[in-house]
């Protein structure tokens, strides 16, 4: 099913009678053993999500998952996305990778930049932005495009009103779905809408949601993107470092309840290829 389809119903009645459409995300193992992975997505189907978003390698190709791990994970029924990243990569060889996609019977794909390695120059590639990969992508296939979206703006960006000029740019090339990066501050998402809805884009906008499991994973990523943390949640952590996961499993909950409480029905997981914390997670707002 297409990104258009599955969020096509943005409407919805009274928050009593809702129940939000969730979708999750997975990354190849390094081992490249995806046996236990497997067992933790038997574990997520039970929610019913509506697609599994698949990451790839930061040069683009497919470097861990397999053409063969794509046609395993398919055989649990789920509708996959995989993402997509142009940096280091050729048009011919972009070309021949989303066309592969395709022909596996897979609709949808996460189009990316991906990080530029230090050491390439820029000026060099043959795609410099996400738009360009996303318009390429649609005059190549029939795949539904979904663009990535930071709710404080992208690391690179000189300031938040110069990313969403270049998310427009994103879904004026064919970008269809919005999935929003991790962020902890439900009033930097309702901004961030807001400011989209206010340029004229109404595409969905899919809330990227990171549960929180240690302290190192937290200090890392929160290092390589624009996302503040609140001070409660701050203080939280640093009071009781032994208790990181389970802070991090109640703050999703109320972050997830309000949330829906705000109608925003549409819900991305950042599994990190486990299943607990979101299973808990959902059995609580679900």
């Amino acid at each position: 099913m297409e990104l258009s389809e599955i969020y096509q119903n943005r409407e919805f009645g009274p928050v009593k009678d809702f129940c939000p459409k969730v979708s999750f995300e997975i990354f190849p193992p390094k081992n490249g053993d995806i046996s236990n992975l497997f067992e933790e997505l038997r574990i997520l189907k039970k929610y019913n999500p509506v697609l599994v978003s698949m990451t790839y390698g930061a040069s683009g190709g497919l470097s861990r998952f397999t053409f063969e791990d794509i046609k395993s994970i398919r055989d649990l029924e789920f509708n996959l996305m995989p993402h997509f990243t142009c940096v280091s990569m050729l048009k011919n060889e972009i070309e021949k990778h989303i066309t592969s996609i395709e022909n596996l019977g897979i609709e949808n794909i996460l189009a990316l930049r991906g990080d530029i390695p230090e050491y390439i120059d820029s000026q060099e590639l043959d795609f410099s932005h996400a738009n360009e990969l996303v318009e390429f992508i649609q005059a190549k296939t029939t795949l539904s495009i979904g663009v990535a979206g930071y709710p404080e703006g992208h690391i690179e960006s000189k300031n938040f009103h110069e990313d969403i000029k270049y998310l427009k740019k994103k879904i004026e090339a064919g970008g269809c779905a919005i999935f929003t990066q991790m962020f902890f501050d439900n009033d930097k998402l309702y901004k961030y809408i807001d400011s989209v809805r206010n340029t004229g884009m109404d595409c969905p906008i899919i809330a990227g949601i990171m549960p929180i499991r240690s302290l190192n994973q937290i200090e890392k990523m929160t290092s390589m993107a624009r996302v503040t943390i609140p001070n409660k949640l701050k203080k939280m952590l640093e009071k009781f470092p032994n208790d990181t996961m389970k802070i991090g499993t109640e703050f999703a909950i109320e972050q997830c309840e309000d949330l829906i409480n705000n109608q925003v029905n549409f819900l991305h997981f950042f599994t990190l290829n486990h299943s607990d914390q979101v299973s808990t997670i959902l059995d609580n707002i679900m």
